[in-house]
């Protein structure tokens, strides 16, 4: 009974585990704006689709932050154990 609770613990504990990284994309002459915007996609183990409709654009991140004038693109990649997310950060004015 103690080793299926230990082992049960472990799976629980691994299900929780995630990492997430950040790389740069891009960086223009524009100063740094207080804006942020974001476009997102999950991705089931981590290259099939769970939506139809993704659009992880650099033009689609702007619009959803109200950006005109963009300074930083980053891409932020958040991996759990079944389902990971992909994002495109816009910072600007």
């Amino acid at each position: 009974m103690k080793k299926t609770l230990v082992v049960l613990a472990l799976v629980f504990a691994f299900v929780l585990v995630g990492c997430t990284t950040v790389s740069p994309l891009a960086a223009t002459s524009n100063a740094l704006g207080s804006k942020v915007g974001e476009a997102s996609a999950k991705f089931l183990f981590g290259y099939l689709p769970l939506s139809f409709d993704m659009d992880l654009g650099i033009q689609k991140a702007a619009q959803n932050g109200g950006i005109t004038k963009i300074s930083t693109v980053d891409v932020k990649t958040k991996q759990g154990f079944l389902v990971t997310t992909v994002s495109t950060v816009v910072t600007g004015e």
